[in-house]
C-alpha cells in the first residue's frame, strides 16, 4: 500500500534538505529521498570537505610565513591522511547534523533510489525492497556529478574527479590539473600549497572565466607568483596512462606537446543527474542534462519542480537552497513568493587568494548597454589588510553612470568571499552609489575597501 505525503523531495543536497525542512515548517507532510549520503555533494563532497582542507594548507601557508609576524616555527611539515581524516570528519558531522534536523522538523528520511512512474507517483528502491510514494507535490533535487569527457575518465588512481582529490591515495609531485573554474583552482590551490609542481589547462582565454577580466587577470599572476604554471587557450588532448605517471598531450597555439606528470585532476564541469528518473515518460524537457524550469522552479508539468544543480546554473548550494525555500513557500500557497534572480547571487572560490563577485562583470555591464563607471580599490591601500599581512588585492564595482545602481561587485584578496555579502545586500535593496558612499564603514576593518571602491568610481577614493 503506499504511504501518501504532502510533498516527495528527492535528493538531500543542499536544495533538497532545505525544501523538505520548509515544507514541514509550513505544515506539510514531507519525505525526502536520498540514495546517498544527507546533505549530499556539497556537505559530504564538495563545498564544506574542500574548504576544510584548504584551512589546512592556509595554516600551512600561514605556518611558512612565522618570521614575517615575529614568530618561530621550525620544522614545518604536514600530515596528508591527518588533513583528509579532518575533512572527512567535518563533513560527517554536519551530514549527520541533516538527520538530527529532520527529525526536529518531523521529516520523514527514506534512503534508496527513487523513480517517478506516474504524476504525483514515486516508486523507491530500498534495501528492504520497494516502498511506494504518493503525493500533490514533487520536489527534483537530484543534483549533478564531474563530467567525464573521452579519454580524460577520471580512473581513481592516476587521474582523479574532486572525489579522488578529497581522498587522495597518494600525495602529487607534479599535478596537472584540467579545467580552472572555481573546482579546480580550489584544488589547485591546495596541493600547490603543499608542494606540488602544478601546472593549470583552461581551454578559455583566461583562468576563472567567469569572473571579470581584471579579476582573472589579477589571479593568474597571483597564481604564477605562488609558482603555478598557467597554461591558457590550451586543450588536453589524450592522457597515456602509465603505472606511475601520466603522459599527456597539450595542445596550444596550434602546437601539441607531450608532458609528464604523476596525477592528473579532471575539473572540466559538470552534468546533471536526470538518468532514471522517469522524467523523459512524464514529458519533462531536459536540455544538455539539466532540466528545464521556468523562474519558479517549475518543470511544466503540473506538481513538479526542479532545484538546484539538475535546473542548470549557477551551480551553486545557496542558490539551490534558495529555490528550496521558494518551491517550498509556492506550494503551501503564500503569497509574497519571489523568484530567485541569478544575476544577484554571488559566487565564491575558496584559492589563495579569495575571489567573490556578484552582479555584471565590466563588460558584460557595456554588453547589457549601460553607460558604467568603475571603481578600484587595491589590499594594499588598507590598513587591515597590512596588519594582517595580506596587501595583495583588490575590489572593484561597477555602476550605472546615470541610475547609481550597482551593477555588479568583484573581488581578490582575503576573506573577500565573506565581504561580497555586503554588496549583495545592496544590490538587494536595490542600494545606489550614493547610498553606499554615505555609509559609515568601521575601521580598521577589510570592509573599508568596499567604501573606498565606491568612492574611487566618483574619483573621491581618499587612501589610495
Amino acid at each position: 500500500m503506499a504511504q501518501n505525503f504532502d510533498l516527495i523531495v528527492i535528493g538531500a543536497g543542499p536544495g533538497g534538505y532545505v525544501a523538505a525542512i520548509r515544507a514541514a515548517q509550513l505544515g506539510m507532510k514531507v519525505v525526502c529521498v536520498e540514495r546517498e549520503h544527507l546533505g549530499g555533494i556539497c556537505l559530504n563532497w564538495g563545498c564544506i570537505p574542500t574548504k576544510a582542507m584548504l584551512r589546512s594548507s592556509e595554516v600551512f601557508h600561514l605556518m611558512h610565513r612565522a618570521k614575517e609576524f615575529g614568530l618561530k616555527c621550525d620544522g614545518v611539515d604536514y600530515d596528508l591522511d591527518a588533513v583528509v581524516k579532518r575533512s572527512r570528519g567535518v563533513a560527517k558531522q554536519l551530514s549527520g547534523g541533516i538527520g538530527h534536523l529532520f527529525k526536529k522538523n518531523k521529516v520523514t528520511t527514506m534512503m534508496g533510489e527513487a523513480k517517478i512512474t506516474a504524476k504525483g507517483k514515486v516508486s523507491v528502491q530500498t534495501d528492504k525492497g520497494t516502498e511506494e510514494l504518493t503525493a500533490k507535490n514533487i520536489v527534483l533535487a537530484t543534483g549533478a556529478r564531474a563530467r567525464n569527457l573521452p579519454g580524460l575518465e577520471a580512473d581513481g588512481e592516476r587521474v582523479w574527479n574532486y572525489k579522488h582529490a578529497l581522498v587522495p591515495p597518494h600525495m602529487p609531485k607534479k599535478l596537472l590539473v584540467i579545467g580552472s573554474g572555481a573546482i579546480g583552482i580550489e584544488f589547485a590551490s591546495f596541493y600547490n600549497t603543499l608542494g606540488s609542481d602544478t601546472t593549470v589547462v583552461e581551454v578559455m582565454d583566461r583562468v576563472l572565466p567567469v569572473e571579470d577580466e581584471e579579476i582573472s587577470a589579477f589571479a593568474k599572476k597571483a597564481f604564477e607568483k605562488q609558482g603555478m604554471k598557467i597554461l591558457q587557450k590550451a586543450i588536453v588532448k589524450s592522457l597515456d596512462r602509465k603505472k606511475d605517471k601520466v603522459v599527456a598531450t597539450i595542445e596550444s597555439g596550434g602546437k601539441a606537446e607531450q608532458h609528464e606528470f604523476d596525477t592528473v585532476i579532471s575539473a572540466v564541469g559538470i552534468v546533471g543527474n536526470t538518468e532514471g528518473l522517469g522524467l523523459e515518460d512524464l514529458g519533462v524537457k531536459i536540455d544538455r542534462t539539466h532540466v528545464i524550469t521556468d523562474e519558479y522552479c517549475r518543470t511544466g508539468v503540473e506538481g513538479l519542480y526542479a532545484i538546484g544543480d539538475i535546473a542548470g546554473a549557477p551551480w551553486l548550494a545557496h542558490k539551490a537552497s534558495h529555490e528550496g525555500v521558494m518551491v517550498a513557500e509556492l506550494i503551501a500557497g503564500k503569497n509574497d513568493v519571489h523568484p530567485v534572480k541569478p544575476e544577484s547571487i554571488a559566487g565564491c572560490t575558496y584559492c589563495h587568494p579569495q575571489v567573490a563577485s556578484v552582479g555584471l562583470t565590466e563588460a558584460k555591464a557595456k554588453e547589457a548597454g549601460h553607460d558604467i563607471k568603475v571603481g578600484r580599490f587595491p589590499f594594499v591601500g588598507n590598513g587591515k589588510a597590512i596588519a594582517l599581512g595580506e596587501p595583495e588585492g583588490m575590489v572593484k564595482t561597477i555602476f550605472d553612470k546615470k541610475t547609481g545602481e550597482l551593477l555588479g561587485a568583484h573581488m581578490i584578496g582575503a576573506e573577500v568571499t565573506e565581504l561580497i555579502q555586503g554588496y549583495v545586500i545592496g544590490r538587494q535593496l536595490e542600494t545606489t552609489e550614493e547610498d553606499l558612499a554615505h555609509t559609515v564603514f568601521p575601521h580598521p576593518t577589510l570592509s573599508e575597501m568596499m567604501h573606498e571602491s565606491v568612492l574611487d568610481s566618483d574619483g573621491r577614493a581618499i587612501h589610495f
